[in-house]
């Protein structure tokens, strides 16, 4: 028992041959993957014997023992921002979030961020291992603006998180870019840690696959309004796959941006759907634009620009993407 944190033991008969992850994620109602947790933090056993691998055999009549850690409260800080809420019901909630706001808490990170905002709103979900999590089902990056869903229960989490993998949720972002695409385009390229900088992602033989779609909707002589879609959630894919074109995102100095200067990049997460988790609904949200990109779009372009922003417009820009 790890000193400090009180401990729950349950214990049931197996009543069916199988895998111990898939045997106890049945019981237990979770996914494979909670399990997986619950098995390395050397919680499970079969009888007297400690399980160390989620493949081990169950068989019927099997004395499955499992303990439960009370879950670890992160310690509350003081948050003196709000954060605009665009729907919201017992088992969810989108939000419309602002630039400079990191997602998750870091060793490098000293200022509040979105779970803080998440805690002091009384958010707050553990995994059965005794994690602390707060319903944080995608990122995005500090600087990006828009639409993130977040889970009020771990049924919900569970749920969303598998429409995140199978691409049945999707997202469709806007960005501002130094020099207009020369076709709306799909990228298809591996994404992984820079060898060269760590700050940056790269593309990188052996890495994660990666798949984005890019949609060109105005442009002037010299920056153009893209729309972007993703097929995968890899840090900073939007803006690895942009470098690769030779195309970078306005204020996006990491990854290559050297005209003038802008305060932010200039990046939105614009259109999100999903199948509600408890109800089976189709659902889609739009985020509205913040202020700082809608008047640098109002600036450089003409009114009917906000028209290629619109959700239909964005979807039918990538009816043909797959």
């Amino acid at each position: 028992m790890e000193k400090g944190r009180h401990m729950s033991i349950n214990e049931f008969i197996a009543t069916q041959n199988g895998r111990i992850d898939r045997v106890l994620a049945t019981h237990l109602e979770v996914s494979r993957n909670q399990i997986e947790k619950l098995i390395e933090s050397e919680f499970v056993s079969i009888g007297q014997k400690l399980v160390t691998k989620t493949s081990q055999k169950v068989l019927i009549g099997d004395k499955i023992i499992y303990t439960l850690p009370e879950v670890v409260k992160k310690e509350a800080v003081v948050v003196d921002f709000d954060v605009e809420v665009i729907y919201e019901d017992e088992y969810l909630l989108v939000v419309n979030k602002p630039s400079g706001l990191v997602v998750h808490p870091a060793p490098s990170v000293k200022e509040p961020t979105l779970v803080d905002w998440l805690i002091a709103r009384g958010i707050s979900l553990s995994t059965i291992s005794g994690e602390e999590r707060h319903g944080i089902v995608h990122r995005i990056d500090k600087e990006t603006t828009g639409a993130l869903v977040i889970a009020k229960s771990n049924e919900a989490h569970e749920k969303l998180s598998v429409q995140l993998e199978d691409k049945s949720m999707g997202r469709i972002y806007v960005a501002l870019v130094d020099y207009p695409l020369k076709d709306s385009c799909v990228v298809d390229a591996p994404i992984a840690r820079s060898p060269h900088n760590r700050l940056k992602m790269g593309i990188v033989d052996g890495g994660k696959n990666a798949k984005s779609a890019f949609a060109k909707l105005v442009s002037n002589e010299k920056i153009e309004l893209i729309a972007a879609k993703l097929f995968t959630g890899r840090t900073h894919q939007i803006r690895v796959h942009l470098a690769s074109l030779n195309r970078h995102i306005l204020g996006d100095k990491l990854y290559g941006y050297v005209g003038r200067e802008i305060p932010r990049v200039f990046l939105h997460a614009r259109v999100l759907f999903f199948i509600h988790p408890i109800s089976g609904q189709y659902m889609e949200f739009v985020a509205p634009m913040h202020d700082d990109m809608k008047s640098y779009i109002i600036n450089n372009f003409n009114d009917s620009s906000f028209e290629t922003i619109e959700k239909d417009y964005l979807k039918e820009a990538f009816s043909a993407t797959h």
